[in-house]
């Protein structure tokens, strides 16, 4: 199985899928007000016309309200694939 490469250390890959470009780029504009991110890039996710979403956080550079829930946040590590991924 092929995995596609990590993200550098600090950044985290988001992916958003909605049924219209405009609540994928309000979903994305509520995560740049928490994280410095990269320029997004959109791409049509099916036949629907719904929109994908990509864009880089920098989870290093992160301004409120995401740091405080960062700081006090830890993983379960109990997290599971969604049934199209790995």
């Amino acid at each position: 199985m092929e995995y596609d490469p990590l993200p550098s250390r600090g950044h985290a890959e988001v992916r958003i899928v909605a049924a219209t470009p405009e609540v994928a780029r309000r979903v994305a504009e509520v995560l740049r007000h928490c994280f410095a991110s990269t320029e997004q890039r959109s791409y049509p996710a099916g036949e629907g016309g719904g929109t994908r979403l990509h864009l880089t956080l920098d989870t290093a550079r992160t301004a409120e309200p995401a740091r405080s829930w960062l700081a006090a946040g830890e993983s379960t590590g109990q997290a599971s694939a969604h049934a199209d991924e790995v």
